[in-house]
């Protein structure tokens, strides 16, 4: 018999701006990096609260619009931490973690 993980996204996307948040903190404090930060921060904090309302939907429209705009916050995320990413070298080893 398999054993189903079980995916609870609104954890999931908690952890993940929980994440992004330790990580913006350890950064050291340049313009591009406190900037940079701020916007990851935004767009890490919107996947989960959108997802949040999607699960509170008015209707498959307002469901689907939800689940659209948490997908599009995730890429937004995923640009934001490429960025830092490659304009913070020593932490790149350092957090792979949140990468995944």
């Amino acid at each position: 018999m398999k054993k189903y993980r079980i995916y609870d996204l609104e954890e999931r996307t908690y952890v993940f701006a929980r994440d992004c948040r330790l990580l913006v903190r350890d950064f050291s404090k340049t313009i591009n990096n406190i900037e940079d930060g701020k916007q990851l921060v935004r767009s890490s904090g919107s996947i989960g609260a959108n997802y949040i309302e999607a699960n509170e939907k008015l209707g498959d429209k307002d469901f689907l619009m939800r689940m659209k705009i948490a997908r599009k916050g995730a890429k937004e995320s995923s640009y934001w931490l490429r960025l830092l990413w490659d304009m913070n070298d020593s932490h790149r080893k350092k957090n792979q973690r949140i990468k995944r």
